[in-house]
């Protein structure tokens, strides 16, 4: 070791646990032959890194050398807990099971993958050497993050091993659709490796639903909204034995460190360097990827060379860098792929290149990060074609990096990053004459034009960074383990006001909710104090819930009187708006009574929106179903209703945009989840069928909407609308988790009850949400609101 390394005592515990396939350093051997190790440059680490600090984890993963057995040691801040592998391991599990067949099968089979049971065995094999390396560096209770596709059996391996942990898994990598998973021989041993986990988080909201999907076809565990019902729990109710969250958490980066790089005097020098490198071209398009075969390195270079035969763009004004850092070249399908791109390259430049100058500069190796900030900032077009990629880091680092606001961003609508980055040129690099003309357009585009989406790109980046993906993830993971204590808890007597696993909703008779919040934390007050002083404040809420309690029928809901009077208090405070962000229809808003004039009403999770300013309570958005919809609308209709018939206390209620099945009157609570359950399973093969629905499921309710939006895009739409100003939401349940996550810096994410949330902070029930709304007004305008 050196002195970067120190030795740790063995065994090395914590009450954090990070596990992944390979550790977060890398061995180095100066030139005097001494050894040292350093921090590794991947997204992981960067993403990890205030876990580390702020946690003092211990990670355990592989060091990366063969045949070789380490103690655990520390670097800075991590202390470390090598797992070894030999030979045979990772030619097997590594090099086959992981990158041979579950690579392939989760992009698409985009290459065709290899099912070997040998190479299985070593899979389990291994996963089960982490899965203990685990157990024994974990404290009692602790927490362990267990990360992507190389380790798919160890939550559930760690789980037999220590049913005390709270297990979270999060795949870094696409997870396809059950057609394409099905083709998988050990399916459903990996189905139950991952639910294992308490938490399992993907890139998009379509991997998610497709691993819930997947789970319900192949393991017969049901669904309801993004929580997966397993076993059957012990005490013979008929419920779940346990609920296994699984949703979406997309991976970001630290946008504000790449600013700073890109904007630093050395950077910024290279990058005029590089221009002039590259011979002073008028436009440089840059691609950065792995050499991988699912990058669509191939389609970007055939769509280039189309432009130059084409007469598009003149091969001595445009300069295409193409950065292929090196990836598994011991594999011969990639070997291939590189021998292919490489004869490309010389064929596009053989027929278009001159003596002084090359149309394409192929630079197959990696790069520190100054260098391909200084890239970054030397490109004007970035051209991101992957033909499937859980997320694409580089797209955002793209965009954090032009401070400038100018740079256009051509990016693969099969990329995680396209469903955040919504105002880059987005392509189907399979269609080659569509990837082509967003070239040109990107090429093309008129300086305000980029200034426009890249300030909006930018706003996303930062927004979204790498510490909210960790603090969003891990905020989930503590309200899972919140659920277990509150599941695993003695019985209460009757009466006595005991909390319900399920925020406090039974069915038929109600448990009485927690009279004080488990994570109330102590700053929120002063959270309040400094969103009452901003100039400008949003004060956005769900109904059901939050302003007014859980009832059996909706038509009995009703605001909470203080609640509504803080409301109307605040709405009249100059620089303030409300907005009440419900999933009912607003005509049921304004039958419960709630004051709506001079109020922002968005009903149907986004489908209907009134009250913006200047719109004179018209709809903002199309408030009748297209034929499209109504198909899908009466199918659902005919569905639950065949689901509730004969089922005293369920009911059907029927919204503008969606339908909801009811199992909150049916006396018993098994019978109700078993409804819902079933339900929600064949509005699943509806939506597969048809498309175009979106599912929830809530507190002894499944839903199923006929347009795709959700209470996050209606939170932006409202602010896009108003001044530039703070905000806080509160909200109850999992819908409201879209709007949670739309918020920017400097907002305040409120969740009702102890499920598990994205939400920084938490109340107890509506009539805390009451008090805290009547806190606000009055920090706000002085007038006191009694209870």
């Amino acid at each position: 070791m050196s002195e970067s390394a120190a030795r740790v005592e063995n065994p090395v515990r914590s009450a954090f646990v990070v596990v992944s396939n390979r550790l977060p350093v890398d061995r180095v051997t100066e030139p005097d032959g001494s050894v040292r190790w350093r921090t590794s440059p991947g997204g992981l680490v960067t993403a990890m890194e205030p876990v580390v600090r702020d946690l003092g984890c211990v990670w355990v993963g592989w060091p990366g050398s063969i045949d070789e057995e380490l103690e655990p040691f520390a670097v800075g801040a991590m202390r470390l807990r090598p797992v070894a592998l030999s030979a045979k391991d990772f030619a097997e599990y590594y090099e086959g099971c992981s990158n041979d067949t579950f690579w392939p099968l989760y992009h698409d089979v985009i290459s065709p993958p290899g099912y070997h049971r040998e190479w299985w065995d070593r899979y389990v094999t291994v996963n089960r050497r982490f899965a203990e390396a685990a157990a024994e560096a974990a404290e009692p209770g602790a927490t362990v993050w267990v990360h992507d596709y190389q380790l798919q059996l160890v939550p559930a391996m760690l789980r037999e091993l220590r049913p005390d942990l709270v297990i979270a898994f999060f795949l870094h990598i696409p997870f396809p659709a059950h057609g394409l998973f099905g083709q998988l021989p050990w399916r459903r041993q990996v189905l139950e490796g991952i639910i294992g986990a308490d938490v399992v988080g993907f890139q998009r909201v379509a991997d998610a639903a497709n691993f819930r999907s997947a789970v319900r076809r192949y393991v017969g565990a049901p669904s309801n909204g993004n929580r997966i019902l397993v076993g059957d729990a012990p005490d013979g109710s008929g419920g779940p034995e346990r609920h296994v969250l699984a949703q979406e958490f997309p991976i970001s980066i630290d946008a504000a460190e790449f600013a700073a790089l890109a904007a630093s005097e050395s950077v910024q020098r290279r990058a005029r360097e590089i221009r002039a490198e590259l011979g002073d071209p008028k436009r440089v398009i840059l691609g950065v990827d792995r050499l991988d075969y699912t990058k669509g390195i191939r389609h970007r270079l055939k769509a280039f060379s189309e432009l130059l035969q084409d007469g598009e763009i003149d091969p001595a004004e445009v300069t295409l860098v193409q950065v292929a850092s090196p990836s598994r070249e011991r594999v011969e399908a990639y070997q291939h792929l590189r021998d292919e791109i490489e004869v490309t390259v010389g064929r596009i430049n053989g027929d278009f290149g001159t003596i002084g100058h090359s149309p394409v500069v192929y630079l197959h190796r990696g790069y520190p990060r100054e260098e391909m900030a200084a890239l970054y900032f030397a490109a004007d077009v970035l051209a991101v074609t992957a033909l499937r990629d859980g997320m694409n880091l580089v797209a955002k680092e793209y965009a954090a990096c032009r401070f400038d606001e100018r740079g256009a961003l051509v990016l693969s609508e099969f990329a995680g990053a396209a469903d955040e980055l919504r105002r880059a040129v987005l392509v189907n690099p399979h269609d080659i004459n569509g990837l082509k003309a967003g070239i040109v357009a990107a090429l093309r585009m008129p300086e305000a034009e980029q200034r426009q989406r890249m300030r909006a790109m930018r706003k996303v980046v930062f927004r979204n960074d790498v510490a909210r993906w960790s603090s969003d993830f891990l905020r989930s993971v503590e309200g899972a383990a919140a659920q277990r204590i509150l599941a695993e808890a003695p019985e209460a007597p009757a009466g006595d006001g005991a909390p319900d696993p399920d925020d406090g909703i039974g069915a038929g008779n109600q448990a009485h909710p927690p009279t004080t919040p488990i994570f109330l934390p102590t700053g929120l007050d002063a959270v309040l104090r400094r969103l009452a002083a901003e100039a400008r404040l949003l004060v956005a809420c769900d109904f059901d819930g939050t302003l007014a309690p859980i009832v059996p029928h909706p038509d009995q809901a009703r605001i909470l009187p203080r609640a509504e009077q803080a409301l109307s208090v605040l709405q009249n405070a100059p620089g303030v708006d409300v907005a009440i962000v419900s999933g009912r229809s607003i005509a049921d808003l304004r039958a419960t009574g709630l004051r709506t004039d001079g109020r922002i009403l968005s009903g149907s999770h986004g489908a209907e929106l009134v009250g913006l300013p200047g719109d004179e309570q018209v709809p903002t958005v199309s408030a009748t179903r297209t034929p499209d919809e109504d198909l899908r609308y009466e199918q659902v209709r005919e569905l639950f209703e065949r689901h509730a018939a004969g089922r005293a206390g369920a009911w059907v209620e029927q919204k503008p945009f969606g339908l909801v099945l009811h199992g909150r009157g049916v006396a018993e609570l098994a019978e109700a989840e078993a409804m819902l359950a079933a339900a929600a399973a064949e509005a699943e093969d509806l939506r597969e069928q048809l498309g175009g629905l979106r599912l929830r499921g809530g507190k002894l309710v499944t839903e199923a909407s006929v347009r795709d939006t959700d209470k996050g895009v209606a939170l932006h739409t409202i602010r896009t609308a108003l001044p530039e100003g703070s905000a806080v939401m509160i909200g109850d349940d999992d819908t409201d988790e879209d709007a949670f996550r739309a918020l920017e810096s400097g907002d305040a994410a409120i969740r009702v009850g102890t499920a598990p949330s994205v939400a920084e902070f938490r109340v107890a029930d509506p009539e805390e949400v009451a008090a805290m709304l009547a806190r606000l007004a009055e920090l706000r305008t002085g007038v006191v609101i009694g209870s």
